[in-house]
């Protein structure tokens, strides 16, 4: 039977009682999953759900990224991120800016978080007014998510990799210019805020595998460097 609601959740023990309110509720037709990936895109062509509940938390740190991947595999797919933890409003936008139709979390109250879902369940959209905020706030609206370029994946496994901006430059034959951009346009396709953050979306999502990961720049030197007292006393390693 296609239709319904479709709840994407690792808690996989509360499955049962997320299904069971959802439908006291008035949600038709309600499935749970913790399945990710390839394997919930295949899940979601099978059961064609209406609705789509994602937990804020399923991906980690990169959900946000994440919902922009579902949105463009289904685009007319209603997707409504939820939460029932503390999350933060700044990057709880995303989630609307990448496709998804609502965002509701249960910190709002719970008078406010059945409202949004009975929201959803009508088919309408809801975003809370403090996320909503924070997109108007913005002179332009943001920009969604997007798939990495090959150069940027190359980019940001150098970076993983203690490269620096100038070593980077050198290695694939470009400007520090064109780095510095790079990274700037890495950082807004992946909804984080600087190298950390996108280094651990890139690890968590499987861009960077862990054989990728030596640590070792064409120029690397230790630093602060060993003063020559304390470097007499370490044994050689050649």
């Amino acid at each position: 039977m296609s239709g319904g609601t479709l709840i994407v959740s690792r808690a996989v023990n509360l499955h049962a009682l997320f299904i069971k309110r959802l439908e006291v509720l008035g949600f038709d037709n309600v499935n749970a999953t913790d399945v990710e990936k390839d394997d919930l895109n295949m899940l979601i062509s099978d059961l064609k759900p209406d609705i789509l509940i994602l937990g804020s938390m399923f991906y980690q740190c990169c959900t946000p990224y994440m919902t922009a991947d579902l949105h463009r595999g289904f685009p007319k797919l209603n997707i409504a991120a939820v939460s029932l933890f503390c999350y933060p409003d700044d990057l709880a936008m995303y989630f609307i800016i990448n496709g998804a139709r609502s965002y509701v979390s249960f910190w709002e109250g719970d008078k406010q978080f059945y409202k949004g879902l009975e929201i959803i369940r009508q088919g309408r959209e809801y975003v809370p007014p403090e996320v909503q905020r924070r997109i108007d706030e913005r002179s332009l609206y943001p920009e969604p998510t997007g798939k990495l370029t090959g150069r940027q994946v190359e980019i940001i496994r150098l970076v993983a990799n203690g490269f620096t901006g100038k070593e980077i430059a050198r290695t694939l034959n470009i400007s520090e210019r064109t780095v510095d951009n790079s990274k700037s346009e890495i950082y807004t396709a992946m909804n984080v805020r600087n190298e950390n953050e996108a280094i651990r979306v890139a690890i968590y999502l499987g861009i960077i595998k862990a054989e990728e990961l030596h640590f070792f720049g064409r120029d690397y030197e230790l630093k602060p460097k060993v003063n020559k007292k304390s470097k007499e006393k370490l044994p050689s390693r050649c």
